[in-house]
């Protein structure tokens, strides 16, 4: 079995590092491993720093085969676990800080959405939810989540167009916070966990509540809808 998620702890941060040992696709299996990695990273405490294990790629996003596999139980299960992936992400205890070094498609963008601050690399990698351009209408939770995070012009162009943003462009939208060269992020990496760190965990976490509450709850709510849809026979 590939081994989809690599946790470590080190200098009281959590490191979660995707790697599937291919494009870390977000079949149910690598978000059920993601989860566990959560867990252990909530009890453990400190900051998050989810990132991928692999050059070049953050994700490709859902797994496709379960799209065409025609089982609509196991569609429904793989974005359901998304969904709750993502809003755990936005309701996390701890600062996570996500690091875009690869492309992320739709579901690796979620994650990104959701982290509480987002470094990217300068690179020709891009980001974005690009489901129309192939066919898939995005789900409504992912809709929520990036009307959180993005500016209204750039939603309307990556929701309705499918547009892929590179990282300079990626920033002006909102799915990152900060662009640095590739020899700086470490340095970056480390400024911005020692930010991080600075702050009261207790006020961390009843301000992260008061502005995602509403979040959350409307990302909640377009789940159970858009589940309850799926379920009505075809």
């Amino acid at each position: 079995m590939p081994m989809r998620i690599k946790y470590d702890w080190i200098d009281g941060n959590s490191v979660i590092a995707l790697n599937d040992g291919k494009a870390n696709i977000m079949s149910p299996a690598m978000l059920e491993r993601l989860g566990e990695a959560l867990d252990l990273a909530e009890r453990n405490g400190g900051p998050v720093i989810l990132r991928s294990g692999i050059p070049g790629i953050f994700s490709a996003g859902f797994d496709l085969s379960v799209f065409k596999s025609g089982d609509r139980a196991a569609l429904q299960d793989m974005v359901r676990k998304g969904a709750e992936l993502a809003v755990r992400l936005l309701e996390f205890p701890h600062p996570v800080i996500g690091l875009l070094e690869g492309h992320a498609y739709p579901m690796g963008a979620f994650l990104l959405l959701a982290s509480d601050v987002r470094i990217a690399v300068r690179s020709p990698v891009r980001i974005g939810l690009n489901e129309v351009a192939i066919g898939i209408v995005p789900p409504a939770f992912a809709i929520e989540l990036a009307r959180s995070r993005l500016h209204p012009a750039w939603l309307n162009r990556t929701v309705v167009l499918g547009e892929m943003f590179e990282p300079d462009d990626a920033c002006l939208a909102g799915f990152v916070d900060m662009v640095v060269n590739e020899g700086d992020l470490e340095a970056t990496l480390a400024r911005t966990l020692k930010a991080v760190r600075a702050i009261d965990p207790a006020a961390h976490l009843a301000a992260k509540k008061k502005l995602r509450g509403p979040i959350a709850a409307s990302i909640r709510q377009a789940i159970a809808l858009e589940l309850s849809f799926a379920a009505q026979p075809a």
